[in-house]
C-alpha cells in the first residue's frame, strides 16, 4: 500500500488530543497542545532522531516543494516526542524584527497624500510620517488657495519641466525666444544701471534681485550673465519654486549666484513672511515680475499688496521691471466683436481670449480667460489699466521710465548694436533676419507690454 502522510499520521495519533496539526494554517492559529515538563520534555528530545530534509523523490512532480513537517517522514522515524512537542514559529532568516507592525494611516493623511501632485510624490518614498510631532512642529501649515487662485496654482503646479533640449521642439519657440529677448532688453537697460550702482558686491559680483513670479527659474541664466551677487525667487506656486530651484543647482559653479526660494503669494502675504531675516536685511536693487503682476489686479487691495512688497524692500534708485498684458488692445478687440454675439472671445490657432462680460465698472476686476498654446491652459486673468496702474504705483515712490508695447520694443532695438546680433543668438532671427515666429505667434506677442519703474 502506497505511504499517505494524512492516513498514517492519524493511525500513529488515535487520540484526538495527540493529532499533530497538518496544514500552517492551523499551527499558527490552533492552540497548541499542553506542554509536558521540562524534565520529561528533555528525556524525550534527548532519545529523538534528529530532524531532517526528505530529498525529493525522483518520481515527485518538479514543481513540488519538501515539506519540513514531521507528517511527510516514513512512520518509523517519527519519535513519540516529535508527536507530542508543539511546533513554534520561530523564524532564523526574518527580515523584520519580531514586533514590527505596520500602522494603517489615517483619513487624514489619506487626504493629505491624496493632494500630492509631481515632486511631493517622490518625498514618501523617504519617510511616509515623521518620527514624532517634534519633527514637524515648526513647519507653517500648507497654503491653501481657492477660486481663481486655486486655478492659477493648479495650473502652474502641472506644467512638467521639461528642459532646454525638449523646449526647442515647442510649436511656439519662436514666441518664447521673442519673448526671452524682451526681458533681456529691459534687464541689459533697467537692472545693469541699478545693480551697478550696488552696496551689495564681493569680487567678482554686484548687485541684489528679487524675482517676483519666478516661475520654474527661466530667467536664472539671464542674471548669471548679469553678475548679479544675491537672487530672491518666489512664485505662487510651490512646485515650480522647487524646480526653479533645481534649476539653479544646475548652473555651473562658477557663474552661481547665492539664491534663495520660497513659495510666496505677493497679493495676500508679506514678503518677510516667507524669507528669513537675512535675506531681507539688505534692500533688493531689481525687482522683476514677469508675465504675472496682473493676477493681482482682480481687487485694489490686491494690488496695494503687491506695490506695498516691491517698494518696501526696493532701495530708492532701484528698478521695478515687468511685462503685462496690454488692457487697451485687449479692449479694442473687445469692442470690435458685433454687439448681438455672445461668444466674447478672439484669438487664432495659437492663443485666446475669452471675456466674461462686455461692460466692466472700475479699474480692477475685468476677468477674461487666456489660453497660450503650449504655455497656457485657459487660466483667469485681469486687465491692467495702465493710468491707474501708474497713479496707484506713485503712491509707492514707484515713478514710470519705460512703457512699450512688444512690437515697439522690436522696432527700437532690432538694429541697436548689442541687441540685434542678440536677437540672433537667442534665435528670435536666423542668419538672413528672418523670424522664427509665423504670423500668429507674432499677433499673440503684441497683446504684452513692457514696463520699467524707479523708485525715488
Amino acid at each position: 500500500m502506497p505511504f499517505d502522510p494524512v492516513r498514517d499520521a492519524v493511525q500513529l495519533n488515535p487520540s484526538p488530543s495527540l493529532r499533530r496539526a497538518t496544514h500552517l494554517s492551523v499551527l499558527l492559529n490552533s492552540e497548541p497542545p499542553s506542554r509536558p515538563s521540562l524534565h520529561s520534555g528533555a528525556e524525550k528530545l534527548a532519545a529523538a532522531q534528529p530532524l531532517k530534509r526528505e530529498q525529493d523523490s525522483p518520481t515527485s512532480p518538479s514543481n513540488s516543494r519538501p515539506s519540513s513537517s514531521s507528517s511527510s517522514l516514513p512512520p518509523s522515524t517519527v519519535s513519540p516526542a516529535m508527536r507530542s512537542a508543539p511546533l513554534i514559529y520561530k523564524p532564523t532568516h526574518r527580515l523584520t524584527p519580531p514586533g514590527s507592525v505596520l500602522t494603517p494611516m489615517s483619513k487624514a493623511e489619506v487626504e493629505m497624500f491624496k493632494s500630492y501632485v509631481g515632486k511631493g510624490t517622490s518625498r514618501l518614498s523617504k519617510r511616509k510620517r515623521p518620527r514624532d510631532e517634534s519633527a514637524t512642529r515648526d513647519e507653517p501649515p500648507a497654503k491653501k488657495f481657492a477660486g481663481d487662485a486655486g486655478v492659477i496654482v493648479d495650473h502652474y503646479n502641472s506644467r512638467p519641466e521639461v528642459g532646454v533640449l525638449q523646449r526647442q521642439d515647442s510649436p511656439i519657440i519662436g514666441l518664447k525666444n521673442f519673448n526671452n529677448w524682451v526681458k533681456s532688453v529691459l534687464i541689459s537697460k533697467f537692472a545693469h544701471p541699478a545693480l551697478a550702482s550696488s552696496t551689495v558686491c564681493t569680487q567678482r559680483t554686484k548687485g541684489k534681485v528679487l524675482d517676483l513670479g519666478c516661475g520654474k527659474g527661466g530667467d536664472l541664466t539671464k542674471w548669471s550673465k548679469a553678475k548679479i551677487s544675491e537672487y530672491a525667487g518666489a512664485d505662487i506656486a510651490a512646485i515650480s519654486v522647487e524646480q526653479a530651484q533645481e534649476r539653479w543647482e544646475s548652473l555651473r559653479v562658477n557663474s552661481r549666484f547665492h539664491a534663495s526660494f520660497a513659495p510666496y503669494d505677493f497679493c495676500t502675504q508679506d514678503l518677510e513672511d516667507v524669507f528669513p531675516s537675512q535675506v531681507l536685511a539688505h534692500p533688493f536693487d531689481v525687482v522683476s515680475s514677469q508675465f504675472c503682476i496682473h493676477y493681482a489686479f482682480e481687487k485694489e487691495e490686491t494690488v496695494r499688496k503687491m506695490l506695498r512688497n516691491v517698494s518696501r524692500f526696493l532701495r530708492p534708485g532701484g528698478a521695478f521691471i515687468g511685462t503685462i498684458p496690454n488692457a487697451e488692445q485687449l479692449l479694442d478687440r473687445l469692442r470690435e466683436l458685433p454687439p448681438e454675439r455672445e461668444d466674447l472671445s478672439f484669438g487664432n490657432a495659437v492663443y485666446k481670449v475669452c471675456f466674461e462680460t462686455r461692460e466692466h465698472q472700475g479699474s480692477y476686476g475685468h476677468k477674461y480667460r487666456f489660453f497660450l498654446r503650449d504655455a497656457v491652459e485657459d487660466v483667469p486673468e485681469f486687465l491692467v489699466h495702465w493710468d491707474n496702474f501708474v497713479s496707484m504705483a506713485a503712491e509707492y515712490d514707484l515713478h514710470p521710465v519705460y512703457k512699450e508695447e512688444f512690437h515697439d520694443v522690436f522696432s527700437e532695438h532690432q538694429d541697436h548694436s548689442d541687441f540685434g546680433p542678440l536677437m540672433l543668438r537667442m534665435k528670435v532671427v536666423d542668419s538672413n533676419g528672418e523670424s522664427s515666429m509665423d504670423e500668429d505667434q507674432w499677433e499673440a506677442v503684441n497683446i504684452y507690454l513692457a514696463f520699467a519703474f524707479e523708485k525715488r
